[in-house]
C-alpha cells in the first residue's frame, strides 16, 4: 500500500497539473518576485530601495518600481540619462552611481519591461 501511495506522488500524472504557466516560467527564469511589502525583487535586489535613483533618472516622474506601466513608458528617458552618465563617466556620487550598478539597473529595467510587455500590457 505504501508503495502505491509513493508511486502516486512521484508519478508524472500528479505533477502535470502543477506545470508552470508561461508567465510563471518567465518570472522564474528572470529571477523576478513581487511582494506587497517590498515591491519587485529582481536578482535578490529590492528595487524600491533604489527609489531615489529611479526618481533622479526618471526626472522625478517615478519614485517606486511598483507601476510597471509607468516604468515602461518612462524607460526611454531613464536609459538615455543612464547612457549619458556612463558615456561622460561623471557619476552622481550622492546616489552611489557607478558604471557597474547603472548597467545593472538598465538590465533590471529591461527585464521588468519585457515582463510588462509580454504579460501585463493590454493587447
Amino acid at each position: 500500500m505504501l508503495n502505491k501511495l509513493t508511486g502516486l506522488f512521484t508519478s508524472s500524472r500528479l505533477f502535470k497539473s502543477s506545470k508552470l504557466s508561461p508567465e510563471q516560467l518567465f518570472l522564474q527564469e528572470n529571477n523576478i518576485q513581487f511582494t506587497k511589502e517590498q515591491g519587485y525583487i529582481v536578482d535578490g535586489i529590492v528595487l524600491n530601495e533604489w527609489s531615489e535613483r529611479l526618481s533622479y533618472f526618471s526626472n522625478r516622474k517615478l519614485n517606486k518600481f511598483d507601476d510597471l506601466k509607468e516604468l515602461y513608458f518612462t524607460s526611454m528617458i531613464i536609459n538615455e540619462k543612464i547612457d549619458l552618465e556612463i558615456a561622460n563617466q561623471r557619476f552622481v556620487a550622492r546616489l552611489g552611481n557607478t558604471e557597474e550598478n547603472l548597467l545593472q539597473l538598465k538590465q533590471i529595467i529591461k527585464k521588468l519591461n519585457d515582463y510588462y510587455r509580454n504579460f501585463l500590457r493590454e493587447k
